[in-house]
């Protein structure tokens, strides 16, 4: 399921259909159901949408960190050498 059909799903259980009931159309467990709604629960398709291109910035900027830290360190041992 994407994230979108999740959230409907959550939706589905706010207004009152039990949560047997939607397991057992969707196909899925209660656990992953409660799993969703911990992670997703409250949440509206723009939030998701945010939270993604949140998640991707946030792997950007680790990946430039660990770029700049590798330099640096490289830098440092070359300035160890001379």
């Amino acid at each position: 399921m994407t994230e979108h059909q999740i959230v409907a799903f959550l939706k589905e259980a706010e207004a009152g259909i039990p949560v047997k009931e939607l397991c057992r159309r969707y196909g899925m467990g209660s656990a992953t159901f409660y799993q969703w709604r911990d992670q997703y629960g409250g949440m509206e398709t723009s939030d998701i949408k945010r939270l993604k291109e949140l998640e991707a910035e946030n792997r950007k900027l680790k990946q430039m960190f660990a770029e700049l830290s590798l330099k640096s360190q490289l830098q440092e041992q070359i300035i160890k050498k001379f």
